[in-house]
C-alpha cells in the first residue's frame, strides 16, 4: 500500500492519500503544506545538528521510554531519567536513574568511568578519547548506550541521515509548552521522528524510534528538557572519586546496567 502524501506539482494522489485530503477538507482541517516543501525536512535537521554541534559546553535533563513486546506479544514500557553535562570534546558526565539500575558515565578527558551506583561497581577505560570516540567503543564493548548519543555526536546530521529513505517535516507540535518543528523519517527497518524547537535555539526536544521490523513495533522515546548552552561546568564536574566500599571491576562484568531488567528481551521474539 502506497501511504505515502505527496503534493508537489504534477504528483499523483493515491486512493489513501484522497481519501486523507477528502477527509481533511471536510473536517475543516487545513492540509498539510509543509509536507510539500522539498527538503524542508532536512534543512530543520541540519539547523539543529549545527546548533548543538557549535555548543562546547551544554547540559539537559531527559527522560526515556523503552518498549519491549514479551512473547505473548504484550508490550511493556519502562521509563527512566537522567542528566547530561558536556564540554567538548572529551569531557562529559552521563547519569540514568530507572527501576532497575542506576548508572553514570564520566570522561575527564583522560579516563572513562561507567560506575554502577546501585551495584556500588565501577569500570574504567583509559584515554578512552572523544565523545563520538566513547559512545562508538561502548556499543561494542558495554550495554550501556548513551541515551540520545547520536544528537550529541560532532557531527549529528550525518549520522542520524544515514539510510534515511523518506523525510517529511509534518507541520508545528507543542513539547512540554515549547512549539517545536516535527519531522519524520523513514529507513529501511525504523522510522523516526523528532521535534526541534522553534526559534534561535533549534535543540531537539523529543525523539521517537520505531523498530518495524519488530512484531507489535516497539518505541524508543526520548524527551530533552532544561537544555543549558554557554557557561562552562564547575572544575570537578567531570572527577569521579570512588564511593567507599566500591568495586572496581572489567567494563564486560557491567552486564546488568540496561534500562530493562536482566532477562527481558527487547522486541520479543524476531
Amino acid at each position: 500500500m502506497n501511504r505515502r502524501i505527496c503534493l508537489r506539482p504534477g504528483a499523483v494522489l493515491t486512493g489513501p492519500a484522497l481519501g486523507l485530503l477528502a477527509a481533511m477538507a471536510i473536517m475543516g482541517v487545513p492540509a498539510p503544506a509543509a509536507w510539500a516543501e522539498e527538503g524542508a525536512a532536512q534543512n530543520i535537521l541540519k539547523a539543529m545538528s549545527d546548533y548543538v554541534s557549535r555548543q562546547d559546553n551544554l547540559s539537559l535533563k531527559y527522560d526515556t521510554d523503552v518498549e519491549v513486546v514479551s512473547p505473548a506479544v504484550e508490550k511493556i514500557q519502562f521509563s527512566a531519567s537522567g542528566e547530561v553535562t558536556m564540554s567538548r570534546p572529551n569531557k562529559f558526565r552521563v547519569s540514568r536513574i530507572g527501576g532497575y539500575a542506576e548508572v553514570e558515565l564520566i570522561s575527564d578527558g583522560s579516563n572513562v568511568t561507567v560506575f554502577d551506583r546501585g551495584g556500588n561497581r565501577f569500570a574504567q577505560v583509559p584515554g578512552a578519547g572523544t565523545f563520538d570516540e566513547v559512545v562508538d567503543r561502548l556499543r561494542t564493548e558495554a550495554p550501556l548506550e548513551i541515551p540520545g548519543a547520536d544528537l550529541l555526536l560532532s557531527k549529528p546530521y550525518e549520522e542520524l541521515m544515514a539510510g534515511v529513505l523518506e523525510a517529511k517535516h509534518i507541520g508545528r507540535g507543542v513539547v512540554e509548552g515549547v512549539e517545536c518543528e516535527h519531522l519524520a523519517f523513514r529507513n529501511l527497518d525504523t522510522d523516526w521522528q523528532i521535534w526541534v524547537e522553534v526559534g534561535d535555539r533549534p535543540v531537539p526536544r523529543k525523539y521517537v524510534i520505531t523498530s518495524k521490523a519488530v512484531g507489535a513495533a516497539p518505541q524508543y522515546t526520548l524527551r530533552l528538557r532544561e537544555w543549558k548552552t554557554g557557561a562552562s561546568p564547575a572544575p570537578d564536574a567531570f572527577a569521579f572519586k570512588p564511593p567507599t566500599g566500591s568495586t572496581g571491576v572489567a567494563i564486560t562484568l557491567l552486564n546488568d546496567i540496561d534500562e530493562i531488567p536482566a532477562g527481558v528481551v527487547p522486541g520479543g521474539p524476531k
